[in-house]
């Protein structure tokens, strides 16, 4: 049950719980509908109060979901019922929440309430914190862990699942040619496993109201039983041990060869899983001082493993890795596990190097904390970004701009500056409005030599990745400055009008 929004299936049966009358057809495209219930109706506490009562009845369960998620505010400031209800409720634009968004907290508060006549508790996405969280309700942070972190400090229980850990609809692989179709995202196992629920924000009382951790599935983009197994096997046992393991204790090396044989169990079963356990894991590492971009191949078990640098497949013959591999030169890296003879899918590698590649970047402007990864290097480490805006490779901004200082060590030539974002609209993942490059020698008196002003994104706009090359007339540089102005307030015919939407940023190269 999601309430009030998602909720296009049921006013295309009952209009008259809409804010328009409808007509309405069951939602049969991607996106959200700015269709919602009618908050202003009376008819529509009778309706909620309703399908709780039957979903009592179904269910024994203490806790019974009520959603609260993506709930457009567009029907609702233009409804004259609503904005009835608003005014008679005396409900206001304050602390950050405008009148609609407390207007929601009524319907979820009204919802609470009847479930708790009914001897249940209410728990909802974490967007029902939004203009008040109704008493005693519990709230599953997706969005992140800003809002479980909110909801303890407010006393209230929290289920920790952010969709950055714990959404199993998400790649698990960045070799997206060879995996089944997903929504995008890249949660690979070990990050499933990294993950810790108890943030360090929260005191030990408030630290209480962590109760558990849930991994969620969503399926519109698995056809059948056997893909949705896939996606769920093995990252399911590594959220067994975020949920029972203590930190301390866990290790994921040792998890990995303990789940070899969890996969025979598995196999015994004939359960459909995925397998990237038993290839070889690239990992890369920027090395500053020696401007060298440092490889780590692992995999699980004591398995050899052979890779090649210039593209080619690895054989049973090719360099047997022994070691960090050190790089200052472009790569193309190819890496197999071998056991008993056979070997694993290939794991590929691409680096690109660059005048800044391995260069030390100073960041004037936070990052989202969700979309930190490894700070600035991650705008220089050779890697190029894909499609997918959560895979690590993409510094995520909100509110703040880029603003990257890069040190190159020492005066360079340099004529060109090239970054890429990523725009994922439905997402509210937006592109760039101005970029500026600035050069300096001593890092303190900078000169702008490039600028590029960017229009607001149209709602046609194409989603992608979009590259902008700066160039400008030859100079001698030590320092480069890149600044990437933020949307900073959402254009009307977004859901999220007039709030910040996100800026995605990956690799900037110098030439």
């Amino acid at each position: 049950i999601d309430l009030p929004g998602h909720m296009q299936a049921a006013l295309a049966a009952y209009p008259e719980l809409g804010c328009t009358g409808g007509p309405y057809k069951v939602w049969q495209k991607w996106g959200i509908s700015d269709d919602v219930l009618c908050a202003g109706n009376d008819k529509v506490m009778t309706f909620i109060d309703n399908v709780l009562k039957e979903v009592t009845q179904l269910f024994p369960s203490k806790y019974i979901h009520v959603g609260g998620d993506e709930c457009p505010k567009v029907r609702w400031k233009e409804c004259p019922k609503c904005q009835a209800r608003i005014k008679a409720l005396h409900l206001e634009a304050k602390d950050g929440h405008s009148a609609e968004e407390r207007l929601q907290s009524y319907v979820i508060t009204h919802a609470s309430n009847y479930l708790k006549s009914l001897g249940r508790n209410t728990i909802g996405w974490d967007e029902i914190l939004e203009g008040g969280l109704a008493e005693g309700a519990t709230v599953m942070s997706w969005r992140g862990e800003a809002g479980g972190i909110a909801a303890a400090k407010q006393n209230h229980d929290v289920v920790m699942t952010p969709n950055s850990y714990l959404y199993f609809d998400y790649y698990q692989s960045l070799d997206k040619a060879n995996e089944p179709l997903a929504i995008g995202g890249y949660l690979p196992l070990q990050r499933v496993y990294s993950y810790e629920p108890m943030p360090k924000e929260l005191t030990a009382d408030e630290a209480r109201h962590i109760i558990g951790v849930q991994a969620n599935i969503w399926t519109e983009y698995m056809p059948t039983f056997k893909h949705m197994q896939y996606m769920a096997l093995p990252r399911v046992a590594a959220l067994s041990e975020v949920q029972w393991t203590q930190p301390q204790l866990k290790d994921y090396n040792d998890f990995t060869n303990r789940l070899i044989s969890l996969t025979n169990l598995y196999d015994r079963l004939g359960y459909n899983y995925a397998k990237h356990l038993y290839n070889v894991n690239i990992s890369i590492d920027s090395d500053t001082k020696w401007r060298e971009i440092v490889v780590h191949m692992t995999t699980a078990g004591d398995a050899e493993i052979r890779y090649t640098l210039d593209g080619s497949q690895p054989t049973a013959s090719s360099t047997l890795y022994t070691g960090a591999i050190h790089l200052q030169k472009s790569a193309k890296i190819r890496a197999t596990a071998f056991r008993n003879g056979k070997s694993s899918q290939v794991s590929s590698q691409d680096i690109v190097f660059n005048k800044a590649t391995a260069c030390q970047v100073k960041l004037l402007q936070p990052t989202h904390k969700s979309y930190t990864y490894n700070g600035g290097v991650t705008l220089t480490d050779g890697l190029v970004g894909d499609k997918g805006f959560g895979t690590g490779r993409w510094l995520g901004f909100s509110g703040n701009d880029l603003e990257a200082v890069i040190d190159l060590k020492k005066p360079t030539d340099v004529s060109s500056v090239s970054l890429n974002t990523c725009v994922e609209k439905g997402s509210w993942i937006f592109d760039a409005r101005n970029i500026e490059v600035s050069v300096s020698t001593d890092g303190i008196a900078f000169t702008t030599v490039a600028n590029k002003a960017l229009p607001a994104l149209e709602k046609n706009s194409a989603d992608g990745i979009n590259t902008y090359d700066l160039n400008f007339s030859q100079t001698k540089a030590r320092y480069i400055k890149v600044h990437a102005t933020s949307e900073h307030s959402i254009p009307d015919w977004h859901a999220g009008k007039g709030k910040p939407g996100f800026l995605f940023v990956d690799e900037i190269s110098v030439k």
